[in-house]
C-alpha cells in the first residue's frame, strides 16, 4: 500500500479529532457506515466490463475473501476526492465474479489512523472467538495507518489491526485491543496477507517490512508470534516491498504442491514504475525456501507477474470452495507513477480482469501461468472467426466494424511459428485521430519477445512517465505454436500471451474510440495463421 505524502499536520489532526468525537458521522461510528455514491453519469473512458468505483479514488484491491456464495472484494478508497487521501475499504460483492453490487464503505479512520491495505478469511472454527462456529465470523487484517506519526517523521506509525463481521462482512466491528502487531521501529509495516495454514492447522499471516516480507502464526487470529523473514537476500529491491500473498498451488501435471509467494514493488517494474513479482518454493511451517532451478534460479532473474504497467497490488482471494479449486488473482491496472493524474474526473482506476493462477514446469523452470476466469465468457457475443490463412508481409484489416461498441472486445490469435518466416507479427488499434495503440511478437535481430505500444495512444502528456517506450516481455516458451489472447476495454488492454506467460496489462486515453484494427506483419516471408476469434463484449 504505496501512500503520497499529500495532507498538512493540521489537516491530519483534524481528521483524528473527528474520528474521537462521539457524533453520527462514518468516521466516528463503525455501526454507521457511509452510503456508496450512485454511479456518475458514464464517461468515454469508464470500462464497460472491469470493476471500477462508483466515484472517486480507489487503489490496492484488499480483503478478498469468497463467503456464503458471495465473493466480496475491499478495496483501498478515498470517497471525498478522486485523488489518494485519508483510507477506507470500500466494498463490493459479485455471485459470479462478472455483476457487482456497490456497498457501503466497510472500515473508515479511526483513532488509530487510517485503514490501509489488508486481507479477509473466514473463521470457520471461530477460533477468534468473534462468532460460532453456526455463524463464522469474517474477520479482516489489515494496517493501521497513523498520519500525525507519518508526517512528524516517526517510523513506527504502521501497526496490524484487526475488525470482524458476522452479517457477511454488511457492518464490522474493530477489535478493542488493537492493534494486534505493534511495530518494532520499522518505516513501511504494512499490507497483511492471511491464511489458514491447512498442514499445520494455524493461521499464517505474511505483510511487508521494508525490503522483505514477515511471516507470523497465530492459533486464534489475536496473538501473533514472527516465525520467519525472506527476502534480505533476494533480488529486486530498486523500492519498497508491498502488498505480499502467499498460497499453495499444486504444480499441474505432477503430484507436488509448491508455495507462490507474490510481491508488489515501489518503483522498480518490469518496464518501470510499480511492479508485481513472484518467488516459487517450499514451506514448511518456519522457513520459506525458493526452487533451485538453473540457469533461471531466483538467484539470477526476477520472475514477473505482469510486464506491463499497469497491473499492481494484487492479490487472491481467499476461501474459494474446495471443489472449485482455483486460485483467482486481481490487480489494481495502474501505475504510480501517474496513477493521480490521469485524465479521468468522477472516478480514478478499474481492477484487472479475475484470472486463475497455476503452476506448470517449463523449459524454464517452475513457472506461474494467468488465465482468465472461465466466467467472463458469458460476456461474449457471436463470435466473429478469422480463417487461417498465410498473412504475406504487410497490412491485413481485422473486421471489426461489426462490433456492438468500438475498442470493447476479447479476441484470441493462434499462429504456426515453424511454417513462418516473418519477423514480426502485431496487432493494432486505432481511431480517425490518429491515435494508436498496437501489440505484438518480435523475433527479428536475435529477439524473442513480446510488446506493447501505447506512446502515440491519445492523451499521453499529463505525466512524462507514462508514454515513453516500449513494454516488453520475454518469451518463456519454445513451443511452435504462438497465442496471443487480448481483452480490450476502452481504455485498456490485457494481453495474455502463449499459455498466459507472459502477461502485459496497459491502461491509455486515446481522443475517440479505436474503431479500426489490422493485423500487420513486419519481415521477409510470411507468418502462417492457424485461425482466431474475435468476441463482442458486452457489459453487465
Amino acid at each position: 500500500m504505496h501512500y503520497p505524502r499529500l495532507f498538512s499536520t493540521f489537516a491530519v489532526l483534524s481528521l483524528i479529532l473527528t474520528a474521537c468525537t462521539d457524533d453520527a458521522s462514518p468516521i466516528a461510528n463503525d455501526s454507521e457506515m457511509a452510503t456508496a455514491t450512485e454511479l456518475p453519469a458514464d464517461d468515454n473512458y469508464r470500462p464497460v466490463y472491469h470493476f471500477t468505483p462508483p466515484a472517486n479514488w480507489m487503489n490496492d484491491p484488499n480483503g478478498m475473501v469468497y463467503h456464503r456464495g458471495e465473493y466480496h472484494l475491499f478495496y483501498q478508497y478515498y470517497p471525498d476526492s478522486n485523488v489518494w487521501g485519508p483510507m477506507h475499504w470500500g466494498h463490493a460483492v459479485t455471485e459470479n465474479l462478472v455483476d457487482w453490487e456497490h456497498l457501503p464503505v466497510a472500515l473508515a479512520p479511526d483513532s488509530l489512523g487510517y485503514i490501509f491495505s489488508g486481507s479477509a478469511v473466514i473463521d470457520h472454527q471461530n477460533t477468534s472467538g468473534f462468532g460460532s462456529k453456526e455463524n463464522p465470523p469474517m474477520v479482516a487484517i489489515f494496517t493501521h495507518h497513523d498520519p500525525v506519526g507519518a508526517d512528524a517523521g516517526a517510523v513506527d506509525f504502521q501497526y496490524q489491526s484487526i475488525a470482524y463481521s458476522v452479517d457477511q462482512g454488511r457492518t464490522w466491528t474493530k477489535y478493542d485491543g488493537n492493534p494486534v502487531i505493534p511495530n518494532p521501529g520499522i518505516r513501511d509495516f504494512r499490507d497483511p496477507k492471511v491464511i489458514w495454514d491447512e498442514a499445520r492447522e494455524q493461521w499464517l499471516m505474511v505483510f511487508a517490512a521494508k525490503d522483505r516480507v514477515q511471516f507470523w502464526t497465530s492459533p486464534n487470529l489475536l496473538e501473533w508470534e514472527q516465525v520467519f523473514e525472506f527476502g534480505q537476500d533476494a533480488p529486486n529491491h530498486d523500492g519498497v516491498w508491498e502488498c505480499p500473498d502467499f498460497f499453495p498451488l499444486p504444480i499441474e501435471g505432477t503430484d507436488r504442491t509448491a508455495w507462490v509467494l507474490i510481491v508488489s514493488i515501489n518503483p522498480g517494474g518490469a518496464n518501470g514504475g510499480s511492479g508485481t513479482f513472484y518467488f516459487v518454493g517450499d514451506w514448511d511451517g518456519e522457513t520459506f525456501t525458493p526452487l533451485s532451478e538453473p540457469p533461471y534460479s531466483t538467484d539470477e532473474v526476477v520472475r514477473w507477474l505482469d510486464y506491463g504497467r499497469d497491473n499492481y497490488a494484487g492479490v487472491t482471494w481467499s476461501d474459494i470452495p474446495e471443489e472449485d479449486g482455483r486460485r483467482i488473482f486481481l490487480g489494481w491496472m495502474s501505475n504510480w507513477d501517474y496513477a493521480q493524474v490521469v485524465p479521468t474526473t468522477t472516478w480514478r482506476s478499474a481492477m484487472t480482469i479475475p484470472r486463475s493462477l497455476h503452476l506448470q514446469t517449463t523449459d524454464f523452470g517452475t513457472r506461474l501461468r494467468q488465465r482468465p476466469v472461465s466466467e467472463l465468457k458469458q460476456l461474449r457475443g457471436t463470435p466473429i472467426d478469422i480463417p487461417g490463412e498465410k498473412l504475406a508481409a504487410g497490412v491485413h484489416e481485422l473486421p471489426l466494424s461489426d462490433l456492438p461498441e468500438a475498442g470493447v472486445f476479447e479476441m484470441e490469435l493462434l499462429f504456426d511459428l515453424v511454417d513462418s518466416q516473418a519477423e514480426q507479427v502485431y496487432v493494432t488499434l486505432s481511431n480517425e485521430s490518429g491515435d494508436f495503440v498496437r501489440l505484438g511478437y518480435d523475433r527479428g535481430r536475435d529477439k524473442n519477445e513480446f510488446f506493447t505500444d501505447r506512446r502515440r495512444s491519445g492523451k499521453v502528456g499529463f505525466e512524462e512517465r507514462f508514454a515513453t517506450e516500449l513494454h516488453r516481455a520475454p518469451r518463456w516458451s519454445n513451443e511452435g505454436q504462438l497465442r496471443l489472447h487480448v481483452f480490450f476495454d476502452r481504455t485498456s488492454l490485457e494481453f495474455f500471451a502463449d499459455q498466459g506467460e507472459p502477461v502485459m496489462t496497459d491502461i491509455f486515453f486515446p481522443e475517440s474510440p479505436f474503431t479500426k484494427g489490422v493485423l500487420e506483419v513486419y519481415g521477409d516471408g510470411h507468418m502462417r495463421l492457424e485461425g482466431g476469434k474475435i468476441w463482442p463484449i458486452a457489459g453487465k
